[in-house]
């Protein structure tokens, strides 16, 4: 099937979605997605923020779809023509379900270990307003422990289930979900301290925000003061590919996450043990530095990133002064006088 988005052709196998689509085309026409996760089944058309216009529904039906459809749960049609990041009407979109997003999350970016890693941070970047109309008061929730390396805040949680998802599908006994409904609906155990599976660590790795921290690194240091790696393991835990990016402060293995691809999604998943117990780095084979997204926060504190030389066109003697002046008070051109008193 041929499907063409912002101008822009691609065959795909029937059962592909828009989104999938745009993201083997790549580039800025790729919708963002905060709920959709391709490693988990099920997920996706809960956020709302990969909207998009399809134009012209297929060669059989030109008609266009009047609504704007999620690209993450809707199907391509042979001949279908799609309009991402050309329109005008998807632009406006994204920027309301950005205010929506935004309603009740708190801005505490400076305190969040989320910060410089957030997918909603990037996404109000690019469509978000400086400015809310909510004068309401939002709702909040008292931090939860629901287990002994994961700290929850539901304050800025999206409800976007990916965590739901993870232990549903990693874990044979799930213990959280979503409990209540409408604008009460929340994320909890119902019993604190109750999650311990082997691979709950997951659930912070898939969190596209701040909702699900590590408690290991919790307030321990920035994202882009470490290095990421590279590295693996021979890891006993089935199910458990043992390869990871460790994130490194100098020769201090400060935390250790799932490898996550260009769309912030991991390779495959790790057990907690080696994502909470290994942090010597006599435990890790460090196979070298992770390449990372030329934009993203963690580049700015790049010591391998080409910097250009800086030259300031101006006259000489105004940075400099005259030469003469110079000689005058420059200490290696006024040769020592041990006779003078003053000297």
């Amino acid at each position: 099937m041929k499907v063409t988005i912002d101008g822009q052709s691609i065959d795909v196998e029937p059962g592909t979605t828009i989104l999938q689509a745009a993201r083997m085309i790549g580039g800025d026409l790729v919708p963002p997605a905060m709920c959709y996760y391709s490693k988990l089944k099920g997920s996706g058309g809960k956020c709302r923020c990969c909207l998009v216009e399809v134009s012209k529904g297929s060669e059989a039906d030109p008609r266009p779809m009047p609504k704007l459809m999620a690209s993450c749960v809707t199907g391509c049609m042979d001949g279908m023509e799609v309009n991402s990041k050309s329109s005008d009407r998807v632009t406006e979109a994204r920027k309301s379900v950005t205010e929506f997003l935004l309603i009740n999350h708190p801005l505490d970016c400076p305190i969040c270990d989320q910060a410089g890693e957030c997918d909603l941070q990037n996404l109000s970047f690019e469509h978000g307003n400086p400015k809310t109309r909510f004068i309401e008061e939002k709702r909040t929730f008292e931090p939860e422990d629901i287990g002994p390396n994961i700290q929850l805040h539901m304050n800025r949680c999206i409800l976007c289930q990916r965590c739901v998802q993870v232990a549903d599908q990693l874990t044979d006994n799930r213990v959280h979900g979503v409990l209540d409904r409408g604008d009460h609906a929340n994320i909890s155990t119902g019993i604190s301290k109750a999650i311990d599976n082997e691979f709950s660590g997951n659930m912070i790795d898939v969190c596209p925000v701040g909702a699900l921290t590590d408690k290991t690194f919790r307030f321990k240091s920035r994202v882009w003061f470490n290095k990421p790696y590279n590295a693996h393991r021979e890891c006993t835990t089935p199910g458990c590919c043992g390869k990871t990016t460790v994130w490194m402060f100098g020769g201090e293995i400060q935390r250790v996450t799932g490898r996550k691809d260009e769309y912030h999604e991991v390779e495959e998943f790790i057990c907690n043990s080696c994502r909470f117990e290994h942090k010597n780095v006599t435990d890790w084979v460090i196979e070298g530095p992770r390449e990372f997204e030329k934009d993203s926060v963690i580049n700015q504190n790049n010591y391998t990133q080409k910097l250009e030389k800086v030259e300031i066109d101006t006259e000489k003697t105004i940075l400099m002064g005259r030469d003469i002046d110079r000689k005058k008070i420059s200490m290696a051109e006024i040769p020592l006088n041990t006779n003078n008193k003053n000297s």
